[in-house]
Parts: structure tokens; sequence; C-alpha cells
């Protein structure tokens, strides 16, 4: 039986709201208020050719522990822009339609349909796109080699690679938010705390502890949560401080990348902490990336 706050939130997550930030492997997207994008780091396949790009209302970076990239943008209209590495057709979405979120994998793309289906493109050696029969989908993460997506009620299912148990969340319930690393997957529940489930040598998955958390991200080895206080929270791998958000307030929206985490405060200002050799982090000039309506 799923409570009334599950049902409740679970009714908020169906409008789909919208990814202004996205971090990925070694550079950041950012979604600006006129709806044009803004793109800082490794450049190396065009990940961040994306000053073109308009009428954009959600963005999606590729995030790896292994290196190479992308960049998706949902436009207002539906469809979905791409740019960046493509080796695996993760790339490969004019011609979808009727999408209302995107993410990005690992050398994968998965967008959700109004309807409640789920379209994904890329690589899919471990299944990791095999989404097909899908329904009832209000959110969707993608790891690098496992796929998840929440459904209307409060549950959630799972494809892919399941070596370190990633997908292992089959029994989880009242979830209103889904997040997925490189081999761990993050739930956020409706009562503001956490679960979680996939490797942990890094404590990425000590997350038991964690209250009054209202958005989620993980990251290839770390996991931040945004608390209802505008503060964040950040467990795991810290080996380029990208864990150092303890001193972050006023933020209202978070992601989290490879090797660093991105947080937008409520003045349309970006902080950043963690790898900066790619420039992933230089967003302090960023200043008009604005939360949307859903």
């Amino acid at each position: 039986m799923v409570n009334k706050s599950t049902k409740e939130l679970a009714l908020k997550v169906k409008r789909w709201p919208k990814d202004i930030l996205a971090a990925g492997y070694r550079h950041t997207v950012g979604l600006r208020a006129d709806g044009t994008v803004t793109a800082t780091g490794d450049n190396k396949f065009g990940q961040c050719d994306v000053s073109g790009w308009s009428d954009i209302i959600a963005v999606a970076a590729g995030n790896s522990h292994t290196g190479n990239s992308h960049s998706i943008g949902l436009k207002s209209d539906g469809t979905v822009v791409a740019v960046g590495w493509n080796k695996h057709d993760q790339c490969d979405v004019s011609s979808w339609s009727d999408i209302v979120a995107v993410v990005a994998g690992w050398r994968r793309t998965v967008g959700l349909k109004s309807d409640g289906t789920v379209m994904a493109v890329g690589r899919n050696n471990d299944g990791q796109c095999n989404v097909s029969d899908w329904r009832d989908i209000v959110a969707v993460t993608a790891g690098d080699w496992h796929t998840v997506g929440l459904k209307e009620d409060g549950t959630v299912t799972f494809v892919g690679n399941n070596r370190y148990g990633q997908c292992n969340g089959s029994d989880w319930r009242d979830i209103v938010a889904v997040a997925a690393g490189y081999l761990h997957t993050i739930g956020l529940k409706a009562d503001g705390t956490v679960v979680s489930v996939g490797l942990n040598k890094h404590g990425q998955c000590e997350v038991s502890s964690w209250c009054d958390i209202k958005a989620i991200s993980a990251g290839s080895n770390h996991t931040i949560g945004l608390k209802t206080d505008g503060s964040v929270i950040a467990v795991g791998l810290d080996n380029y401080g990208q864990c150092d958000t303890g001193g972050w307030r006023d933020i209202v929206a978070i992601a989290a990348g490879c090797t660093h985490t991105i947080g937008l405060k409520s003045d349309g200002t970006v902080l950043a902490v963690g790898r900066n050799i790619e420039g992933q982090c230089d967003v302090s000039s960023w200043h008009d990336i604005q939360l949307r309506g859903n």
C-alpha cells in the first residue's frame, strides 16, 4: 500500500521537473533562463558545443569513470538534441518526440515520454537499454552499466549490469527520486530519508542517517543530497574535494559529475567543487541559471 504522502509526491514527480544543471565526466552544462545553454570543461568530443541551442527546457551530461562524454538538451516541443562522443550512437536522438525528461549515462541516452514509456540509445552490452517494455515511469536515471526507472506507485525498476548489487532495489517503496552512479543507486523516499544499493568501496552508499533531503544526485563514486534548509551533504570518494560542500547554503539544485559537484543558488549563481583540471568547475561567472516551474 502506497501512503498518502507518496501519492501526493508521485503526482508532483509526474510533472517531470526539469534538470537545469548537468555534471558530466569532465564538463558541466547549465540551462539559462532564456532557454539557451552554456557549458564549460573538457570539449575533446564537442560535448560543450551547445552555444547554438535554443528553446531548451532540460539538460543532461554523460558521465563515466573512464572518460568520453556527450551532452543532451530537451527542447520545449519534446524533441531532443545532442552533441559529443557518438561511438555507440548515444547521440542519435534526432527522431525522438514527445519526450518530457532526458538523462545521459556512460555511452547512452535515455528519454522518458509523456505516456510513461521510455526510450534508450547507445551501448547495450549489459542490457542497460532494454527499457522498451517499461510502463508508468515518472523518472529515469542512468549509471555506467545500469538504468533505473521510478514508477508512479513509488517502486523502482532496473535493467543492466548488477555485479555489485546496484540493481537490488526491487523492494524499495515510497520512492520519489532516483540517482545512479558508476556502480551504485540512490533512492529518495517521501519522508526525506535516503536508501542505497551497490558498490560502497568509498562510502558512497552510507546515506542511511540522512534526513530532510529534497533532492539527490550520484557521481561516479560519491553521492550528494540537498537538504530542505538549502545546505548540501556528501559522502563517498573525495580525492578532488568533490564532497567539500559543507559550507554551501541557499542551494536549490545540485548535480554530481565524475569527480566534481555543482550547486545552484537561489539567485541564479553556481558553485562548484572538485576536479578542475579541464575547467569543469569554472562556473563563477554563471549568473542566469534559474529553476523553472513544472
